[in-house]
């Protein structure tokens, strides 16, 4: 918090030359790119909430809190004084408020409570504003958003906690979720012995009576070594029954009020992402109900997956955005060489690059916002929006840490330090791309897509063509891509190329189309050019760097 009369005049020197406290932010009204693309997608009604939870999500109060969050990390409490055994995980009371005010603003539940056109988008940019000051708290967030779907289509006792994930009402309190007002989910898939390979998984589900398969009671026994959010009211996660890998819905406590089963092992001390706990866990003879079909754990389980990987997307973004306007505040008012550090040639190139990434980052996530949006009802939006949330969760993910690096450099030492907001986000930044799905699994998720959807290429080539004729280079590159497409050889080996294709494309696509020219020109002209290196602050000479700038700076500054 900003001191009310901070000294300057010190014993051995005046206090000159530095950036004063950024202070509140609004994280609708100063993001020209946001507004944009929200509306450009038919987010636009939503404007009024958004506007609000901008106000609120980048006010210097929510920033502080985010910052005590992290700075005083959860704390396992496994047993009671007694020594009976409770499974609860202590936050400190910041992490609280700012769950409270991301629930009150419906992050976790918007496109459900509003479905419609433009509903998806409308809560992607919400997501992106909530990630901006701290993600910890976008993992229950992101968990329960992702499985009301999951839920819906169940048709069994699990349906009935739907209404409670889209209450509006954040309750922390670890009771029974039907004397709740509002409840949280998370998900836990990997083990020790396979990660990502959940196939070798070895939890096993035994019928609880004589009934069995969709809907019916299973007590669980094993181990999950990646549990996150574990003061979530339930959970969802994967066992072994004789037919096959199935899906369970795990709740904290049992139908008849007892406390279920869920033995936390320990807390993972984590890079980043401090303020929210992710745990070891083990179940034992723990309660559940099968979710989904027997056997078909992987598919109904993935349905849920989808879902939290746009949330990556839109939460590496948000990163990037909240970087670039550290980094824009940081050097339009420090000065060396008698300029400001934002007039430097170099530094305004360096800047420049650094947005152009940050708006076609916030584009992809917007565009395939819309394709959940229109998937009921158009199967090319729905081909795409299988096939682009990974991509754009690939590519989006991959850039953060290098973009979020080069913002903390534009600060020099004052970047480097805790009291900063950039460390934080620096080690927050790579958690996006390993959750969900790291990279190889997700570009291998793009293979099978291609391989599964027949559509899935000519829906991608027909939006690219709707751009051609606009750029040189993106022309060529266009074209490259289709030879690529047609070469089937090897295709696992050059999975990350081409995913990283297709992303750069579909982002100078959106560019071309619907972006301002400056931006689009200066993207193509490097992305898509022979040299670029993947580096920031190489855009040519001919870049139009001044109208770059002015729409990446927030509108009140």
């Amino acid at each position: 918090m900003q001191p009310r009369q901070p000294i300057s005049e010190l014993a051995t020197h005046q206090v000159t030359n530095m950036p004063p406290y950024i202070g509140d932010q609004d994280l609708w009204l100063d993001d020209s790119a946001l507004r944009d693309w929200v509306c450009l997608f038919g987010g636009a009604w939503a404007r009024e909430q958004l506007a609000r939870a901008g106000a609120d999500a980048g006010a210097a109060l929510t920033f502080e809190k985010a910052d005590a969050a992290n700075r005083y990390p959860p704390e396992l409490k496994a047993f009671d004084r007694y020594g009976m055994r409770i499974n609860q995980v202590e936050f400190h009371p910041a992490y609280h408020d700012l769950m409270k005010l991301a629930i009150r603003y419906e992050v976790p539940n918007f496109a459900w409570n509003h479905k419609g056109p433009g509903a998806q988008v409308a809560h992607m940019a919400l997501t992106y504003m909530f990630s901006q000051p701290e993600g910890g708290v976008m993992c229950p967030m992101a968990m329960t958003y992702a499985i009301v779907p999951v839920l819906e289509a169940n048709k069994g006792p699990g349906n009935a906690w739907v209404t409670k994930l889209l209450s509006t009402n954040y309750d922390n309190r670890d009771i029974p979720v039907d004397e709740k007002a509002g409840a949280t989910v998370g998900m836990f898939m990997t083990e020790k012995q396979g990660g990502s390979d959940v196939r070798s998984n070895s939890t096993r589900a035994q019928p609880l009576g004589k009934e069995s398969g969709p809907n019916s009671a299973y007590l669980l026994s094993g181990h999950k070594f990646f549990c996150s959010a574990p003061m979530s009211d339930a959970f969802l996660t994967l066992a072994y029954t004789d037919i096959g890998l199935s899906c369970f819905l795990v709740p904290r406590w049992k139908p008849d009020g007892e406390r279920n089963n869920l033995a936390i092992q320990r807390l993972k001390d984590k890079l980043g992402n401090r303020s929210n706990a992710s745990s070891e866990m083990e179940f034992q003879d723990t309660w559940s109900i099968m979710i989904g079909e027997e056997g078909r754990g992987i598919p109904t389980i993935i349905e849920m997956v989808k879902g939290t990987r746009i949330y990556c997307a839109a939460s590496s973004a948000a990163m990037m955005r909240q970087g670039l306007v550290q980094a824009l505040h940081h050097t339009g008012h420090r000065s060396a060489f008698q300029k400001r550090l934002i007039q430097q040639p170099l530094m305004r190139n360096v800047l420049a690059d650094l947005a152009i990434e940050a708006e076609a980052a916030v584009a992809l996530v917007m565009r395939v916002a819309h394709a959940l949006d229109q998937s009921e009802e158009n199967e090319d939006e729905a081909v795409f929006a299988r096939i682009g949330t990974a991509i754009a969760k690939y590519w989006i993910c991959k850039r953060a840490p290098a973009h979020l690096f080069e913002a903390m450099e534009c600060h020099g030492g004052a970047g480097y330090i805790e009291e900063s907001i950039l460390p934080r986000l620096y080690r927050e930044a790579p958690v996006n791309s390993i959750w969900e799905g790291s990279g190889n699994v997700i570009c291998l998720d793009v293979l099978r897509a291609m391989h599964r959807e027949p559509t899935a290429i000519p829906v991608i080539l027909r939006e690219l063509e709707a751009a051609k004729g606009k750029n040189f280079l993106f022309d060529q590159a266009v074209g490259d891509l289709k030879d690529e497409l047609s070469n089937t050889d090897d295709l696992e080996l050059r999975a990350r190329s081409l995913t990283e294709r297709l992303a750069v494309l579909l982002q100078a696509c959106l560019l071309l189309k619907h972006g301002a020219a400056a931006t689009a020109e200066a993207f193509c002209c490097t992305r898509l050019g022979s040299r670029w290196t993947g580096s920031y602050g190489v855009l040519p000479a001919t870049a139009d760097i001044d109208a770059i700038l002015e729409r990446a700076i927030p509108t009140a500054s």
